[in-house]
Protein backbone atom coordinates (compact mmCIF):
# COMPACT_ATOMS: atom_id res chain seq x y z
CA UNK A 1 0.00 0.00 0.00
CA UNK A 2 1.30 3.47 -0.88
CA UNK A 3 2.37 5.40 2.18
CA UNK A 4 0.10 8.38 2.88
CA UNK A 5 0.01 10.86 5.75
CA UNK A 6 -1.73 9.92 8.97
CA UNK A 7 -1.79 11.32 12.48
CA UNK A 8 -2.06 9.59 15.86
CA UNK A 9 -3.60 11.68 18.64
CA UNK A 10 -4.67 10.97 22.20
CA UNK A 11 -8.35 10.75 23.13
CA UNK A 12 -8.31 10.91 26.90
CA UNK A 13 -5.90 8.62 28.74
CA UNK A 14 -7.23 5.28 27.47
CA UNK A 15 -7.54 5.72 23.71
CA UNK A 16 -5.61 6.81 20.64
CA UNK A 17 -7.10 7.97 17.33
CA UNK A 18 -5.37 7.21 14.04
CA UNK A 19 -6.63 9.87 11.63
CA UNK A 20 -6.34 9.39 7.85
CA UNK A 21 -8.26 12.41 6.57
CA UNK A 22 -11.39 14.49 6.95
CA UNK A 23 -13.72 13.19 4.20
CA UNK A 24 -16.35 10.51 3.74
CA UNK A 25 -14.48 8.68 1.03
CA UNK A 26 -14.08 5.03 0.01
CA UNK A 27 -10.30 5.37 -0.23
CA UNK A 28 -10.11 6.65 3.35
CA UNK A 29 -12.53 3.96 4.47
CA UNK A 30 -10.35 1.28 2.88
CA UNK A 31 -7.32 2.64 4.75
CA UNK A 32 -9.22 2.61 8.05
CA UNK A 33 -10.40 -0.96 7.49
CA UNK A 34 -6.92 -2.04 6.39
CA UNK A 35 -5.39 -0.63 9.58
CA UNK A 36 -8.15 -2.23 11.65
CA UNK A 37 -7.37 -5.65 10.16
CA UNK A 38 -3.58 -5.38 10.46
CA UNK A 39 -3.67 -4.14 14.06
CA UNK A 40 -6.25 -6.79 15.03
CA UNK A 41 -4.04 -9.54 13.63
CA UNK A 42 -0.97 -8.12 15.38
CA UNK A 43 -2.52 -8.86 18.81
CA UNK A 44 -0.62 -6.04 20.49
CA UNK A 45 -0.42 -6.19 24.24
CA UNK A 46 -2.78 -3.79 26.03
CA UNK A 47 -5.28 -3.10 23.24
CA UNK A 48 -8.85 -3.43 24.48
CA UNK A 49 -10.94 -2.53 21.42
CA UNK A 50 -10.67 -1.09 17.90
CA UNK A 51 -13.43 1.17 16.59
CA UNK A 52 -13.35 2.09 12.86
CA UNK A 53 -15.12 5.27 11.73
CA UNK A 54 -15.49 7.12 8.42
CA UNK A 55 -11.99 8.59 8.50
CA UNK A 56 -10.20 7.25 11.58
CA UNK A 57 -9.54 4.26 13.79
CA UNK A 58 -9.93 4.59 17.56
CA UNK A 59 -7.66 2.31 19.57
CA UNK A 60 -8.81 1.73 23.15
CA UNK A 61 -6.05 0.47 25.41
CA UNK A 62 -5.28 -0.36 29.05
CA UNK A 63 -2.86 2.31 30.37
CA UNK A 64 -1.81 -0.04 33.17
CA UNK A 65 -0.53 -2.48 30.56
CA UNK A 66 1.07 -0.15 28.01
CA UNK A 67 1.81 3.56 27.80
CA UNK A 68 0.50 5.76 25.02
CA UNK A 69 4.00 6.47 23.72
CA UNK A 70 4.93 2.78 23.61
CA UNK A 71 1.67 1.92 21.88
CA UNK A 72 2.19 4.64 19.28
CA UNK A 73 5.65 3.23 18.61
CA UNK A 74 4.13 -0.22 18.02
CA UNK A 75 1.22 1.04 15.92
CA UNK A 76 3.15 3.33 13.58
CA UNK A 77 4.98 0.67 11.51
CA UNK A 78 1.76 -1.34 11.13
CA UNK A 79 -0.39 1.38 9.62
CA UNK A 80 1.08 1.22 6.11
CA UNK A 81 1.23 -2.57 5.99
CA UNK A 82 -0.99 -3.78 3.15
CA UNK A 83 -3.46 -6.59 3.74
CA UNK A 84 -6.76 -7.97 2.52
CA UNK A 85 -9.01 -5.59 4.46
CA UNK A 86 -12.06 -7.25 2.90
CA UNK A 87 -11.35 -10.53 4.65
CA UNK A 88 -14.44 -11.59 6.58
CA UNK A 89 -16.65 -8.94 4.97
CA UNK A 90 -20.13 -10.07 3.93
CA UNK A 91 -22.60 -9.07 1.22
CA UNK A 92 -26.04 -8.89 2.82
CA UNK A 93 -29.37 -8.91 0.97
CA UNK A 94 -32.01 -7.06 2.96
CA UNK A 95 -35.71 -7.63 2.14
CA UNK A 96 -37.39 -4.22 2.07
CA UNK A 97 -40.98 -3.11 1.62
CA UNK A 98 -41.34 0.22 -0.17
CA UNK A 99 -45.16 0.29 -0.01
CA UNK A 100 -47.78 2.25 1.95
CA UNK A 101 -47.10 2.90 5.61
CA UNK A 102 -43.77 1.07 5.32
CA UNK A 103 -42.46 4.02 3.26
CA UNK A 104 -43.88 7.16 4.89
CA UNK A 105 -41.52 9.62 3.15
CA UNK A 106 -41.35 7.99 -0.27
CA UNK A 107 -43.86 10.34 -1.89
CA UNK A 108 -42.13 13.41 -0.48
CA UNK A 109 -38.71 12.16 -1.58
CA UNK A 110 -40.08 11.60 -5.07
CA UNK A 111 -41.48 15.14 -5.19
CA UNK A 112 -38.28 16.74 -3.90
CA UNK A 113 -36.01 14.82 -6.26
CA UNK A 114 -38.30 15.25 -9.28
CA UNK A 115 -38.51 11.46 -9.74
CA UNK A 116 -41.43 9.07 -9.66
CA UNK A 117 -41.78 6.83 -6.64
CA UNK A 118 -40.92 3.79 -8.78
CA UNK A 119 -37.72 5.46 -9.97
CA UNK A 120 -36.75 6.35 -6.39
CA UNK A 121 -37.19 2.71 -5.36
CA UNK A 122 -35.39 1.32 -8.40
CA UNK A 123 -32.51 3.74 -7.92
CA UNK A 124 -32.20 2.77 -4.26
CA UNK A 125 -32.23 -0.99 -4.89
CA UNK A 126 -29.83 -0.91 -7.84
CA UNK A 127 -26.88 0.21 -5.73
CA UNK A 128 -24.35 -1.90 -3.81
CA UNK A 129 -23.84 -0.07 -0.51
CA UNK A 130 -20.64 -0.01 1.53
CA UNK A 131 -20.89 -0.08 5.34
CA UNK A 132 -18.57 2.73 6.39
CA UNK A 133 -19.11 2.49 10.13
CA UNK A 134 -21.48 1.50 12.92
CA UNK A 135 -22.68 4.30 15.18
CA UNK A 136 -25.41 6.60 16.56
CA UNK A 137 -27.36 3.54 17.79
CA UNK A 138 -26.15 0.00 18.53
CA UNK A 139 -25.80 -1.75 15.16
CA UNK A 140 -26.79 1.34 13.11
CA UNK A 141 -24.97 1.07 9.75
CA UNK A 142 -23.89 4.20 7.91
CA UNK A 143 -23.91 3.04 4.28
CA UNK A 144 -22.84 4.77 1.10
CA UNK A 145 -22.74 5.86 -1.44
CA UNK A 146 -26.29 6.95 -2.14
CA UNK A 147 -26.86 7.75 -5.85
CA UNK A 148 -26.63 11.49 -6.46
CA UNK A 149 -30.21 11.78 -7.70
CA UNK A 150 -31.51 10.63 -4.27
CA UNK A 151 -29.34 12.89 -2.13
CA UNK A 152 -31.34 15.21 0.12
CA UNK A 153 -30.54 17.05 3.35
CA UNK A 154 -31.97 15.69 6.59
CA UNK A 155 -35.56 16.48 7.49
CA UNK A 156 -36.07 19.93 8.97
CA UNK A 157 -38.22 18.41 11.75
CA UNK A 158 -36.82 15.09 13.06
CA UNK A 159 -39.26 12.44 14.22
CA UNK A 160 -39.37 11.55 17.90
CA UNK A 161 -40.02 7.87 17.12
CA UNK A 162 -38.71 6.03 14.07
CA UNK A 163 -39.76 2.35 14.02
CA UNK A 164 -37.10 -0.34 14.11
CA UNK A 165 -36.34 -1.66 10.64
CA UNK A 166 -36.94 1.68 8.90
CA UNK A 167 -34.81 2.22 5.80
CA UNK A 168 -33.68 5.83 5.62
CA UNK A 169 -31.71 8.18 3.38
CA UNK A 170 -30.01 11.55 3.97
CA UNK A 171 -27.14 13.36 2.28
CA UNK A 172 -24.90 10.67 0.71
CA UNK A 173 -25.93 7.91 3.11
CA UNK A 174 -28.58 5.25 3.58
CA UNK A 175 -29.18 3.41 6.85
CA UNK A 176 -31.40 0.99 8.77
CA UNK A 177 -32.72 1.90 12.20
CA UNK A 178 -31.97 -1.15 14.42
CA UNK A 179 -34.26 -0.06 17.26
CA UNK A 180 -37.05 2.45 17.76
CA UNK A 181 -35.50 5.87 18.24
CA UNK A 182 -35.65 9.53 17.25
CA UNK A 183 -34.37 10.26 13.76
CA UNK A 184 -34.19 12.95 11.12
CA UNK A 185 -33.63 10.96 7.95
CA UNK A 186 -36.17 10.31 5.18
CA UNK A 187 -37.95 6.95 5.58
CA UNK A 188 -38.46 5.25 2.20
CA UNK A 189 -38.91 1.61 3.24
CA UNK A 190 -38.94 -0.94 6.05
CA UNK A 191 -37.31 -4.31 6.53
CA UNK A 192 -38.99 -7.04 8.62
CA UNK A 193 -35.66 -8.47 9.78
CA UNK A 194 -33.76 -7.45 12.90
CA UNK A 195 -30.22 -6.12 12.44
CA UNK A 196 -29.38 -5.93 16.15
CA UNK A 197 -30.09 -8.41 18.96
CA UNK A 198 -28.40 -7.90 22.33
CA UNK A 199 -28.95 -11.57 23.24
CA UNK A 200 -26.20 -12.66 20.84
CA UNK A 201 -22.43 -12.60 21.39
CA UNK A 202 -22.18 -10.55 18.17
CA UNK A 203 -25.42 -8.55 18.40
CA UNK A 204 -24.92 -6.37 15.29
CA UNK A 205 -25.51 -8.00 11.89
CA UNK A 206 -23.29 -5.59 9.95
CA UNK A 207 -19.61 -4.76 10.30
CA UNK A 208 -17.61 -1.96 8.66
CA UNK A 209 -16.54 -3.09 5.20
CA UNK A 210 -19.66 -5.18 4.58
CA UNK A 211 -21.77 -4.65 1.46
CA UNK A 212 -25.56 -4.35 1.43
CA UNK A 213 -28.20 -4.73 -1.27
CA UNK A 214 -31.87 -3.93 -0.70
CA UNK A 215 -34.30 -6.45 -2.20
CA UNK A 216 -37.88 -5.20 -2.71
CA UNK A 217 -40.75 -7.25 -1.25
CA UNK A 218 -44.50 -6.66 -1.24
CA UNK A 219 -46.51 -5.89 1.88
CA UNK A 220 -47.75 -9.49 1.81
CA UNK A 221 -44.20 -10.83 1.60
CA UNK A 222 -43.14 -8.41 4.34
CA UNK A 223 -45.68 -9.88 6.78
CA UNK A 224 -44.73 -13.47 5.87
CA UNK A 225 -41.07 -12.73 6.61
CA UNK A 226 -42.07 -10.89 9.78
CA UNK A 227 -43.88 -13.99 11.04
CA UNK A 228 -40.94 -16.23 10.08
CA UNK A 229 -38.54 -13.92 11.94
CA UNK A 230 -40.74 -14.01 15.06
CA UNK A 231 -40.80 -17.82 14.89
CA UNK A 232 -37.04 -18.03 14.43
CA UNK A 233 -37.45 -19.55 10.98
CA UNK A 234 -35.80 -16.84 8.89
CA UNK A 235 -32.14 -16.16 8.21
CA UNK A 236 -30.72 -13.23 6.29
CA UNK A 237 -29.01 -14.04 3.02
CA UNK A 238 -25.31 -13.24 2.87
CA UNK A 239 -22.17 -14.23 1.00
CA UNK A 240 -18.48 -13.40 1.24
CA UNK A 241 -17.74 -9.97 -0.15
CA UNK A 242 -14.52 -8.78 -1.77
CA UNK A 243 -14.27 -5.00 -2.08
Amino acid sequence: MESVPFQITASGDTALVIEFGDLIDRTLSDRVLNANTVISHASLNGIVELVPTFRSLMVHYDPLTITASDLIAELTPLIDVDCDSGGGARHWKIPTCYEGDKAPDLENVAQRTGLTQDVVVNTHINQLYHVYMIGFLPGYPYMGDLPEELQLPRREAPRLRVPAGSIAIATTMTAIYPIKSPGGWHLIGTTPVSIFDSRFDNPAVFSPGDAVTFVPVSTHEFHKIELAVAAGDYALSSAEHKS
